[in-house]
């Protein structure tokens, strides 16, 4: 048995099924952790989702933006983006099924020594911390109630993580750093202006997973979400957003002998601000 993260996929499903050839994975004897952002921006989003439903048993899949805006859509509270490719899954006869599915996905995923999550955490957060957090969110989400958590999910407030947030502040805060931050200002608080790599950050800006004091360096983190910081691999972090809807590559990793594999992709979109 091989266990395989692969990054964001987004719709491309002909990449992603290329890559599952290139690994040669079987379904009965191998598992898939999926970094979140399975839908939206490739060519076939509704087939993404339906083969990730065919292979449950196989697969651990993460919640992304992307994917918290697809349900957002799906229930009239914002309008889909000009390059949203989101109709095929909003307008097929299992829409529902596809939706209901998509919205009891975990917001990250812990095994052992790895913790999956699809953009990143908070510096004050520890693995046990991050955990409970994602629970409470997926426990909305899963509820009677997550259409008044969707209604409320846009916003960049609050920035700052403190305990005693409450409600839907406290939720949004969850949502935004487990499935849009990059970048941290110097004091802790979000910044979500910035899509560049790194190296390219105007000063001050610091990313996440470089915070000082970072509680989280207790487990090795792989995300996806950063196409522009690329295949990024080090001991307490593995990023894996190589770009694929961009014409970049599809990648997967191997957890149990680290090894990387990848495929090419034919972008989708022109290249611009990488969301």
């Amino acid at each position: 048995m091989s266990t395989y993260v692969i990054g964001d996929v987004q719709g491309c499903l002909a990449a992603f099924e290329s890559l599952l050839e290139a690994i040669g994975f079987d379904p009965a004897r191998d598992r898939l952790w999926l970094t979140g952002d399975l839908v939206n921006r490739g060519e076939d989003s509704a087939g993404m989702l339906r083969w990730c439903m065919r292979h449950d048993a196989s697969v651990v899949a993460i919640l992304g933006n992307h994917d918290l805006h697809l349900l957002a859509v799906a229930e009239g509270f914002v309008p889909p983006h000009k390059k949203d490719t989101l109709e095929a899954i909003l307008t097929a006869p299992d829409r529902r099924d596809m939706l209901d599915w998509l919205r009891r996905r975990p917001m990250l995923y812990r095994e052992g020594r790895w913790l999956m999550v699809h953009a990143g955490l908070m510096p004050q957060w520890d693995a046990a911390t991050a955990e409970a957090l994602a629970r409470e969110l997926e426990t909305v989400l899963r509820g009677e109630g997550y259409r008044e958590f969707l209604r409320g999910m846009y916003g960049n407030e609050p920035r700052h993580w403190s305990e005693a947030l409450s409600g839907q502040e406290r939720l949004r805060l969850i949502a935004n750093a487990m499935t849009r931050m990059r970048f941290l200002h110097a004091d802790g608080g979000l910044e979500f202006l910035h899509k560049c790599a790194p190296a390219d950050a105007p000063p001050g800006l610091i990313p996440w997973f470089d915070m000082p004091g970072r509680q989280s360096r207790e487990v090795r983190v792989a995300f996806g979400h950063w196409s522009t910081l690329g295949l990024y691999v080090r001991e307490d972090v593995v990023a894996l957003d190589t770009g694929c809807l961009w014409g970049g590559r599809l990648t997967a990793l191997r957890l149990e002998d680290e090894r990387i594999f990848q495929v090419g992709c034919e972008a989708r979109r022109q290249p611009g601000l990488h969301e």
